[in-house]
């Protein structure tokens, strides 16, 4: 995502306290690599989900989103699996960093859930800091800091730093 885009996605819409075990569970995590986790992804909550992810779906949540343990897999996965961003009420700490450092765009806005339903279209606006629903409901959210976009924009913390130090891939 760049700090200026336009894109639109078909809401995933996902409750309070979705923790890092619903994201991918322990019994899963001693896969070899995390393209095979993400089959995996939200099994507990919504078995059928991961199959019927499509790149560029947008996550909604309420709030507490990424709570539990610190899993770092758990934004690389929803990464992996093509979500655009993940929108929440709220999210916990440790994942919120945890997505960023992956390259994941996260976003948090108070009352969003309410305002969409499963499979329709929201647009975000990050030129504007603005979510549009189907519906035509506008809502701001903050906007995030150039540096940690510029991150989101290299892929994550270690593409950034390449990039910021010259370092050829």
């Amino acid at each position: 995502m760049k700090k200026n885009e336009v894109f639109s996605g078909r809401v995933i819409l996902l409750p309070d306290d979705v923790d890092t075990d619903i994201i991918i569970p322990t019994q899963y995590m001693t896969l070899s690599a995390i393209k095979e986790m993400c089959r995996y992804a939200f099994s507990p909550l919504r078995p059928e989900l991961a199959a019927n992810i499509c790149r560029g779906d947008i996550l909604v949540a309420g709030k507490n989103f990424g709570c539990g343990s610190s899993r770092e897999q758990a934004p690389e996965i929803i990464r992996e699996l093509g979500i655009a961003c993940v929108i929440a009420e709220s999210f916990a700490r440790i994942f919120y960093r945890n997505a960023l450092t992956n390259g994941l765009l996260v976003i948090e806005a108070a009352g969003l859930a309410e305002h969409v339903k499963e499979g329709e279209s929201l647009t975000v606006d990050m030129k504007e800091n603005l979510l549009i629903t189907t519906g035509g409901k506008r809502l701001g959210f903050a906007q995030i800091p150039s540096r940690l976009m510029e991150m989101i924009e290299a892929g994550g913390l270690v593409e950034y730093y390449k990039e910021l130090n010259g370092v050829k891939p």
